[in-house]
C-alpha cells in the first residue's frame, strides 16, 4: 500500500497529542526484536564476553532500566567491533537506538541507527538472506524512531522499505508484524480507515495462527483504531479478544496495556464504573511504570467526574511516588503534564485537599526542563502553555502571557496547529482580561482559523479519546462571538464584527456536525461564501452566559443586532419547560406564556424591521436548546409565528444552495404500521401512505416490505425527488443514538450515505425532499437537533422535514395530505407549503393545540 507523497506532505499530524490531552494510549508497536542469531549463521563466532554483555543489556531493557541497557550495549558494541563481528555490532547498535529512544535521546538514537545501517551496507562475507533479515529489523527500529519524533510519513516510508525486504525473503510473520507497525504511522497521518483496513487484514490472518505476542498486538491495535474512529462496540470486542490471547501468554505488560485500552473505550462509551475497574486492573497488572501512571491518571480524572473524592489521597500518593522515579522521556514528561492538568481541574472544581498551586507549577517546571534537555520542542511548548494556565488561575497574568507567547512561538515554528490554537485561545483570554479587546479578537480569530485547518484531525477521532469538543473546541468559537458582539464604547458593534460573528456561528454549527459524525462529510457541501439571499430573513440567536444575542440579516439590508440581558440558566430553564409542555394535551396557557417569552427575546425587537422587509420566510440558525423548540410556536400574544411567516432551519447558509423545486412530484414512501423491532404499532401510517399515493405518484413499502435493502433498491432505481419515511426514529446529539426503524432493524444515521444515491446536494439526482414523519428528539438532550441535521446532510437531501416529537394520531395523516396538496402548487415554496399544512391543523377545532401542528420542522432549502 503506497500513499501518494503529495497527499502525505499536506498532512502534518501529531503523534503525542493523545498523551498531551489526557487519555493515554500506550505504545502499540510490537516488542523489539533483539536479533538472536539463528542456525543459518552458526558459522559466525563471537567472543563469549561480548555476547554476555549483549544479553545483559537485553535483560536491563526488558526490566525498563534503559540507561543501564544503553551503557551495557555500548560495551558489547566495542567488544563486537574488536572481534570484527560486524553483524552482531549492527544488531547491538539497532537495539542501542531503542534504549536511546526510551530515554528520549533522539540524536544518539539517530546516530546508532545510522551506524547500524552503514555496517550492514559494508559488511563482507555475510549470508545475503540473513543480512537482509537484520537490515529489515534495523529499518523497523528506524521507523519507530521516526514515529516517536512525529515524522510519521518518514516512518511509513521506512517501514515500507522493510516490508519489501521481508516480502522478498519470504518472512511472512515479519510481514504481518511490519504491517501492524505501518498502521500506527497511518493513524498518525490521519488515515484511520486505511489503518483499520490494514489491521483487519492482518488480524484475519492471525486468527488462524497460534496465540502469540504479534496476535495480541494486532488485535489491540485494531481495537484502538476502532476506538479512535468511533466504532466503540467493535473496539471493545477486539480488545477483549486481545485480552483473552494475552492471558494465555506470560507477558503481563501486554495484559496491562490492553486493560488500559479497554478502560479508554469504556470511558468513551460512558461506562464509567467499568472504565475505573479496567484502569485499576491495568495499574495492578502492568509491569511498566508508565502504563501504571497512565491508568492511574485516567482513573484520577474519572474520580473528578464521578465525585469519588475519598479515593483521591491514596491514588494521588501512588502517582506521586511513580512519577518521581520516571526516567525522562516524552511519555514520562507527558505523564507529568497530564497529572498537573488533572490536579488543576481538581483545584478549580472541588474543595478536595490537593497539592498547592506552587507544587503544581513545580511539576510543570520540571516537565519544561526535561523537555528542553531532550530537545523535544513540541512537549516543551505544551508544558509551557499548561504552566501558563497555572499562572492564569492564580491571577499572575503578566507571567501567564509571557509563557503563553513562548509556547505559541514554539508551536508555530513547528506548524503544530493542534497546540497553537490552544495558546492563541489562552492568549485571547489573557488579553480580554486586560481589556485589550481588539488584540483579543485577533488572537481568538487565529485560534478559530487553526481549528478550521485542523477539521480533519479534530473529527476523525472519537472526541472522548482525542479532543473533548465541549471543553477544548466549542468555547473558542463561543468566546469569539461574545467578543465580536460586545459594544464598542457607547456604540453598537461594527457591521464588520456583526458579520464576522455570524460567520463564526456558522463555523461552529459545521464543527458541531463534523464532531457529530467524527468525519468531515460536509466538505463537499460547504461553499466559500453565502448565497445572495433575496427572499428570506436569516436569524442567528446565540446563547451566552449572561445574555441572549440575536443577529438578523434582512434581504439587501445592513446587519441588525440586538441582545437581551438574560442568564443562560434562565434561557435553558424556559426552553426546557416549553419543550415539556408542548407535548402535553392540557397546557395551552403555559405554552403560550413561555413561547411569548421566547418571542420577546428573539423576534419582538425586530418586529418593525421584519414587517417593513415584507419577507415571507424566516430562516433560523439555532443554538443549543433552541434547536429542540419549533420556532412556529413563538407567540406574540395574539398570533403564532407560523401564522405570519414560513419557517425553515439551517446549520448555516454556507451549507445550502436555495433552489425552487422544479421536478415532477413523485415519492418513494415507506413506513411501519405494525409493531417491529421492539417499537409499538403506528396504525395511522397505512392511511398516511395511502393519502400520499392519492396526491402524488408513489412507490410504497409497508411493514415487511420496508427493509433497508428494499428501500435502497427503490431509491437507486427510481429517480423520485421525494423520500417519505413514516416510522419510529430518534434524533440525538450522538450519531450512534440517531436512527430510524425499518422492519428488520434500525438504520443509523451513518448508514444513510450508503442508503441514498449521493451525499452531494448539487448532483441532479440528489433527493429534493426527505420527510421523517414519526420520529422524535431524545428526551433531555440539549443537542438532539444535531441528529435531524445529521440525517439531512448524510442523506444528501436538499430539504428535510422531520418531527420533533411523535404523535400516534391521525393529525399526521391530515397534515401530510394537506402538505402534498400544497406542494403540488409550483408557485409555493416548501416553507409556504408546510406553513399552510400546519395552519390547516391550527384552524381545526380538533387539532388547534400546538402539540398537533407544531412538531414539524423544515431543514435546509426552503424554496
Amino acid at each position: 500500500m503506497v500513499l501518494k507523497k503529495s497527499r502525505l506532505r499536506k498532512i502534518k499530524r501529531f503523534l503525542s497529542v493523545l498523551l498531551l490531552l489526557g487519555i493515554f494510549l500506550s505504545a502499540l508497536l510490537l516488542p523489539p526484536t533483539f536479533g538472536h542469531i539463528t542456525s543459518e549463521n552458526s558459522s559466525v563466532q563471537s567472543d563469549a564476553h561480548a555476547q554476555n554483555l549483549y544479553e545483559q543489556g537485553r535483560k536491563f531493557y526488558e526490566a525498563e532500566r534503559f540507561a543501564e541497557a544503553a551503557t551495557t550495549w555500548q560495551q558489547a558494541i566495542s567488544a563486537f567491533q574488536g572481534n570484527g563481528d560486524q553483524l552482531r555490532q549492527a544488531i547491538a547498535l539497532g537495539n542501542l537506538s531503542l534504549a536511546y529512544q526510551q530515554l528520549g535521546q533522539w540524536t544518539e538514537a539517530e546516530g546508532a541507527i545510522a551506524q547500524s545501517l552503514n555496517l550492514l551496507q559494508t559488511a563482507q562475507n555475510l549470508d545475503p538472506k540473513h543480512r537482509f533479515q537484520i537490515h529489515a529489523q534495523v529499518l523497523d527500529i528506524q521507523g519507530r524512531l521516526q514515529l516517536a519524533q512525529s515524522k510519521a510519513e518518514d516512518a511509513l516510508n521506512t517501514w515500507q522499505q522493510a516490508l519489501d525486504i521481508y516480502t522478498k525473503i519470504g518472512n511472512k510473520q515479519a510481514v504481518l508484524q511490519n504491517r501492524i507497525n505501518q498502521a500506527q504511522a497511518l493513524q498518525a497521518l490521519g488515515f484511520y480507515r486505511q489503518a483499520e483496513k490494514t489491521l483487519e487484514e492482518s488480524t484475519k490472518i492471525l486468527q488462524s495462527q497460534p496465540n502469540s505476542p504479534i496476535k495480541v498486538t494486532g488485535l489491540r491495535s485494531l481495537g484502538n483504531v476502532l476506538q479512535v474512529t468511533g466504532d466503540l462496540e467493535q473496539s471493545q470486542q477486539k480488545l477483549q479478544q486481545s485480552l483473552e490471547v494475552a492471558l494465555s501468554l506470560p507477558d503481563k505488560q501486554a495484559t496491562g496495556d490492553i486493560l488500559l485500552s479497554l478502560g479508554n473505550t469504556a470511558r468513551a462509551l460512558g461506562q464509567t464504573p467499568q472504565a475505573v475497574d479496567y484502569y485499576h486492573q491495568a495499574a495492578s497488572t502492568a509491569f511498566s511504570p508508565i502504563t501504571r501512571i497512565q491508568a492511574q491518571v485516567n482513573q484520577l480524572r474519572l474520580l473528578l467526574k464521578t465525585k469519588q473524592f475519598k479515593d483521591f489521597p491514596a491514588l494521588l500518593s501512588q502517582i506521586q511516588s511513580l512519577i518521581a522515579d520516571l526516567t525522562p522521556s516524552r511519555t514520562a514528561i507527558s505523564a507529568r503534564i497530564n497529572f498537573a492538568e488533572s490536579l488543576t481541574q481538581f483545584k478549580k472544581d472541588t474543595t478536595v485537599d490537593t497539592p498547592s498551586w506552587l507544587d503544581i507549577a513545580q511539576i510543570l517546571s520540571t516537565a519544561v526542563q526535561q523537555a528542553k534537555s531532550l530537545q523535544d520542542r513540541r512537549t516543551e511548548s505544551y508544558a509551557l502553555g499548561v504552566l501558563a494556565q497555572v499562572y492564569e488561575q492564580t491571577q499572575q497574568r503578566s507571567h501567564a502571557q509571557n509563557l503563553t507567547e513562548q509556547a505559541l512561538l514554539m508551536a508555530q515554528a513547528m506548524d503544530a496547529k493542534d497546540i497553537a490554537y490552544r495558546w492563541q485561545w489562552q492568549l485571547g483570554r489573557l488579553l480580554k482580561a486586560k481589556g485589550d479587546i481588539k488584540e483579543a479578537i485577533v488572537a481568538y480569530t487565529e485560534a478559530v482559523n487553526n481549528l478550521q485547518a485542523l477539521r480533519n484531525d479534530l473529527v476523525a477521532v472519537n472526541p472522548e479519546v482525542k479532543f473533548s469538543f465541549r471543553d477544548e473546541v466549542e468555547p473558542v468559537y463561543r468566546e469569539l462571538v461574545e467578543l465580536l458582539l460586545q459594544p464598542e464604547g457607547n456604540s453598537e458593534p461594527s457591521q464588520k464584527n456583526i458579520e464576522k460573528a455570524s460567520v463564526t456561528i456558522e463555523l461552529l454549527q459545521v464543527a458541531e456536525l463534523d464532531n457529530f459524525f467524527r468525519n468531515t462529510c460536509l466538505n463537499a457541501q460547504i461553499s466559500s461564501k453565502k448565497q445572495d439571499q433575496t427572499t428570506a430573513a436569516v436569524i442567528y440567536p446565540f446563547i451566552l452566559p449572561d445574555r441572549l444575542e440575536v443577529i438578523l440579516q434582512l434581504p439587501q439590508k445592513p446587519w441588525l443586532h440586538y441582545a437581551t440581558a438574560v442568564s443562560e440558566k434562565e434561557v435553558q430553564s424556559t426552553l426546557k419547560q416549553l419543550q415539556e409542555n408542548l407535548t402535553k394535551p392540557h397546557t395551552l396557557r403555559q405554552v403560550q406564556s413561555l413561547s411569548q417569552k421566547v418571542y420577546n427575546w428573539l423576534i419582538k425587537p425586530a418586529e418593525i424591521d421584519l414587517a417593513d422587509s415584507k419577507t415571507p420566510t424566516l430562516v433560523f440558525v439555532l443554538d443549543g436548546w433552541l434547536r429542540n423548540i419549533p420556532m412556529a410556536t413563538l407567540f406574540d400574544g395574539k398570533q403564532y409565528l407560523i401564522e405570519k411567516y414560513g419557517i425553515a432551519l439551517t446549520p448555516g447558509l454556507q451549507l445550502i444552495e436555495p433552489k425552487p423545486f422544479q421536478k415532477e412530484l413523485k415519492a418513494i414512501a415507506a413506513g411501519l404500521s405494525e409493531p417491529s423491532s421492539g417499537f409499538s404499532a403506528l396504525p395511522n401510517v397505512k392511511l398516511e401512505l395511502e393519502e400520499i399515493r392519492s396526491q402524488v405518484p408513489s412507490s410504497i413499502l409497508l411493514n415487511q416490505e420496508f427493509t433497508r435493502s428494499a428501500l435502497q433498491n427503490r431509491i437507486n432505481s427510481l429517480p423520485f425527488p421525494v423520500v417519505h419515511l413514516a416510522t419510529h426514529g430518534q434524533f440525538s446529539s450522538k450519531a450512534e443514538e440517531t436512527f430510524i426503524v425499518a422492519w428488520e432493524d434500525r438504520i443509523y444515521v451513518k448508514q444513510f450515505n450508503q442508503l441514498v444515491r449521493t451525499i452531494e446536494q448539487n448532483r441532479p439526482e440528489a433527493i429534493e425532499l426527505l420527510i421523517l414523519s414519526a420520529c422524535q428528539t431524545a428526551a433531555g438532550d440539549e443537542r438532539a437537533g444535531l441528529g435531524i441535521a445529521g440525517v439531512a446532510f448524510q442523506a444528501g437531501a436538499r430539504s428535510t422535514i422531520a418531527s420533533l416529537w411523535n404523535l400516534d394520531d391521525e393529525s399526521t395523516t391530515v397534515l401530510m395530505s394537506q402538505f402534498y396538496q400544497e406542494l403540488g402548487n409550483k408557485k409555493l415554496t416548501k416553507a409556504e407549503a408546510l406553513r399552510r399544512a400546519q395552519l390547516a391543523l391550527l384552524q381545526s377545532t380538533k387539532y388547534k393545540r400546538p402539540m398537533f401542528w407544531a412538531p414539524y420542522v423544515l431543514l435546509g432549502n426552503w424554496l
